[in-house]
């Protein structure tokens, strides 16, 4: 068991980041840790007696919900007298109108322990927040580096971190990278997601494009993050139609696209099925649709996106 102290804090409204400490806090204590939901319960368990041996950890869950009045009447007394070989962790999941009370803060403090915020950045910050973390990891990136890697992830911070741990573990120690070195390596995955969209969209497959748009949302992917590589695809597929409609032969073609034979071949094959006029509309539409995101328009991102799917397939 590692050395823990008598008592934590830990808060704030990034919540992805407070439930992997949770889960890791219960990984360490093993099968030792036992569960609060309310002062009384938090106080109960730090007053009753255990038979097991070794350290033992209690987990108090949803904190931000517990009153002041409840933490001085209930709880600061039975801190202040903490048992032996006991460690009490509070998790505060915050929003803008639910913190974890004063009293709770300074009872924590009076018993030795420590209080730590996890707080979400905000979206604009992000480009500085990745380059600072990517220093930590001892990896260089500018700034147009740092907003490919949110354009291509999102803006979760812990999806952020593992991209920029995977980064450092492929470059290695003191490596520069710069846009195109970012999205040369992460971009990877989520262009492919993303231009199983734009390949549907291509075909005209309104259907298929809707069924898809709709799993890579369930699976986090971010409207603005598909829009992103949905462009790409389409600006691609614009350029292919543009070398058809010169007369290029398609070997040619094929040979300066940086994808498998195969997957070159079906491209130019979706392509050819539609002209350079419906891929500018298209785009046109794709380009509207990052507008609409970013503020102008009231409606909701996935419904502005269905409605982009539909026009550009129709």
């Amino acid at each position: 068991m590692p050395a823990f102290k008598p008592a934590y804090l830990i808060h704030g409204d990034d919540h992805a980041r407070l439930g992997e400490r949770r889960a890791r806090l219960r990984a360490l204590a093993g099968n030792s840790w036992e569960s609060a939901a309310t002062p009384q319960e938090a106080v109960s368990l730090l007053s009753s007696l255990t038979l097991s041996l070794g350290w033992r950890v209690i987990i108090a869950e949803a904190v931000e919900r517990w009153s002041e009045a409840d933490v001085k009447d209930n709880l600061v007394a039975a801190m202040a007298a903490m048992p032996p070989e006991t460690t009490i962790a509070f998790f505060a999941f915050e929003d803008a109108r639910a913190k974890a009370p004063p009293a709770l803060h300074a009872a924590v403090r009076a018993a030795g322990g420590d209080v730590s915020a996890e707080l979400a950045v905000k979206e604009w910050e992000l480009p500085r927040w990745v380059i600072a973390r990517a220093a930590e990891l001892e990896l260089r990136l500018d700034s147009p580096a740092a907003k490919a890697l949110v354009a291509a992830v999102g803006t979760r911070q812990a999806r952020l971190s593992r991209e920029l741990e995977k980064l450092s573990i492929e470059c290695g120690p003191g490596a520069t990278l710069d846009h195109d070195g970012v999205l040369d390596r992460v971009a990877r995955g989520a262009e492919r997601k993303a231009w199983t969209l734009a390949d549907a969209l291509l075909a005209g497959d309104c259907d298929a494009a809707t069924r898809v748009f709709l799993q890579l949302r369930a699976q986090g992917e971010r409207v603005e993050s598909l829009g992103y590589w949905m462009a790409r695809r389409l600006r691609e597929a614009l350029a292919v139609a543009l070398q058809l409609e010169a007369g290029i032969p398609q070997a040619t073609i094929r040979a300066g696209l940086r994808m498998p034979p195969k997957a070159a071949r079906d491209f130019i094959t979706d392509v050819s099925r539609t002209d350079a006029v419906a891929l500018r509309r298209a785009l046109t539409s794709l380009a509207a649709l990052e507008l609409d995101t970013h503020g102008n328009s009231p409606l909701e991102p996935d419904t502005l996106a269905l409605r982009a799917i539909t026009q550009i397939a129709a």
